[in-house]
């Protein structure tokens, strides 16, 4: 009972004790086997986490900021990359639950119907981050993208752009969320024009949006500003501008979306809507870890908001369009 213990929550074990139970472990090459865990405890000490992504910097900060606050714990995380695909998600999914975790931490809110037939049907504590919504599984920390864009329109807007337009890229749920926030604001303000949105079912990158952005500039050559989905695009689309001669704000405002680090290192450094993802994933795997102790947060849906970070990329000001 001690070595088990010991092995499940080393916290309540002392340390000479602890020590010992270590010693004879690796003395004896012992390695836990987690069936036999799961079937006496009724779970593992697993934590599954599913990302569309394990490349793309958006997601790998939030990966970072679960095992930064793992780190220590009895809980060991167990990553599953869905590849944008909601058949593969609800394959790893399965698997995982199949497997008895502890809890799961799911990126989005636009699982399958088979997919959320399987979660609503589990007992598991799971957290769902990037995004909020109505009708949670469980837990939930995100921000809406449908404000972050439109939010990021308006900036474009008060900077004096008149005839703003939008790159998008792979045109996941979140990116049509984030169109949908640009359209928004720009039909209040009488500015919408369909010529000006140009979008691709294929994966972002910073040479595609400096494709993008010719094809943007050859449809409406009257363009004077973008919002781009993601700063991948941005940065494309910043090159694209410097290759045709354009001047970066006066002749043409660029703003991104998720603030990486390129986004302040480039010249003339671009304005993006920052998204607190490192946060996000600290937080997730907290909110989770403390449920699972007994203790679930107060409230269940977290908003972290967004920011709007802006640099030299939209810094005309309004007297500049008059």
């Amino acid at each position: 009972m001690t070595v088990s213990r010991a092995l499940r929550e080393p916290a309540r074990v002392s340390e000479k004790t602890r020590a010992h139970i270590q010693a004879v472990i690796e003395k004896l090459g012992y390695t836990p086997d987690p069936a036999a865990q799961a079937l006496a405890a009724g779970r593992t000490n697993v934590i599954g986490v599913i990302v569309p992504s394990v490349t793309n910097n958006v997601f790998a900060d939030v990966m970072r900021g679960i095992y930064n606050s793992s780190e220590g714990t009895r809980w060991q995380i167990q990553l599953g990359n869905s590849r944008y695909s909601p058949i593969q998600e609800e394959r790893l999914v399965r698997t995982f639950l199949n497997q008895r975790p502890a809890g799961l931490i799911l990126a989005g809110i636009d699982q399958s119907d088979e997919t959320k037939a399987l979660l609503r049907q589990s007992t598991c504590r799971m957290v769902q981050v990037m995004e909020i919504g109505e009708n949670p599984f469980d837990l939930m920390i995100g921000f809406s993208h449908f404000d972050g864009a439109r939010s990021a329109t308006r900036h474009l807007i008060e900077m004096g752009y008149r005839r703003p337009g939008f790159l998008g890229a792979r045109l996941d749920p979140r990116t049509q969320r984030r169109l949908d926030g640009f359209r928004d604001i720009l039909r209040e303000e009488g500015l919408l024009d369909t010529n000006r949105i140009v979008t691709t079912p294929q994966p972002s990158t910073v040479t595609l949006g400096g494709l993008l952005m010719a094809d943007l500039l050859s449809r409406a050559p009257d363009t004077d500003a973008i919002l781009c989905n993601n700063d991948d695009l941005a940065l494309g689309a910043l090159f694209e501008c410097q290759r045709r001669g354009l001047s970066v704000p006066f002749d043409f405002g660029i703003c991104g979306f998720n603030d990486l680090e390129m986004m302040a290192a480039a010249n003339p450094a671009i304005t993006s809507v920052r998204t607190h993802r490192l946060e996000m994933g600290e937080r997730a795997f907290r909110m989770l870890a403390d449920a699972l102790e007994g203790h679930p947060p107060d409230e269940p849906v977290v908003d972290l908001g967004f920011e709007i970070i802006q640099r030299e990329s939209t810094r005309r000001g309004r007297h500049s369009a008059l």
